[in-house]
């Protein structure tokens, strides 16, 4: 099957333009310096994703009803003439007989004092660690990108750069791990290359805190 012409060769990026701004106009909004409208100045800032925690809260409240549910039986057991039962006259007669400093007892509000730190910890703290927030364009809208995804746009357009056998990326909220393999040309060139190219790179992310690369470049061991 033939190919169509201007296909062979490199792949030419396209310009990216931002939400908020109309094509022909980007020269403009930087010769004068002023940030172009509904930027994240405007927009407020990006902070990070929430979590909706479904399922440390529904362990914890599926646990909740399962105590309450055999208290609750258990008290309208007795209240109706029955006897209480066993499981909970040995509980009431173990916190009754056993000392603050027993073992069982340390162990116990050990794991409570836990478990209420985990639960305060997970109120406290967003999540979706995973989800790096992006620069805010409209007051109503907001935007993540994938670490992983993040990480694959990094990748490509490190293997672009000439001299570059392979590339592995990790995404972090903070930092950005690049390893790259040189198969040819001066590791200090590559290096210095890759330097400007993933530089643009993290900035066409449009990350709302562009996190920092840290880049090394290798030669490829050798098989056998």
């Amino acid at each position: 099957m033939n190919e169509p012409r201007g296909s062979e060769g490199s792949t030419r990026h396209l310009p990216v333009v931002e939400p908020g701004t109309e094509p022909g106009t980007e020269q403009e909004t930087a010769a004068s310096g002023s940030p172009p409208p509904g930027s994240a100045t405007e927009a407020g800032p990006a902070r990070r994703f929430w979590s909706a925690r479904r399922v440390p809260a529904g362990i914890v409240a599926l646990l909740l009803l399962l105590v309450a549910g055999a208290f609750l039986y258990d008290v309208v057991a007795v209240r109706t003439g029955r006897s209480a039962l066993g499981w909970r006259r040995d509980l009431a007669r173990q916190l009754a007989e056993r000392p603050l400093d027993d073992t069982w007892v340390l162990v116990g509000a050990g794991v409570a004092a836990a478990l209420g730190l985990w639960l305060i910890a997970l109120a406290l703290t967003p999540g979706l660690r995973k989800a790096l927030p992006m620069r805010r364009t409209h007051p109503d809208v907001r935007a993540g990108l994938h670490r992983d995804a993040a990480a694959g746009v990094l990748r490509d357009r490190a293997v672009e750069v000439a001299g570059v056998q392979a590339a592995r990326v990790r995404a972090r909220r903070r930092k950005i791990r690049v390893r790259a393999l040189s198969h040819f040309r001066e590791l200090d060139d590559v290096r210095t290359d890759l330097e400007g190219v993933l530089d643009d790179a993290v900035r066409g992310l449009g990350l709302a805190r562009p996190p920092a690369v840290s880049l090394r470049v290798a030669r490829p061991g050798r098989k056998g």
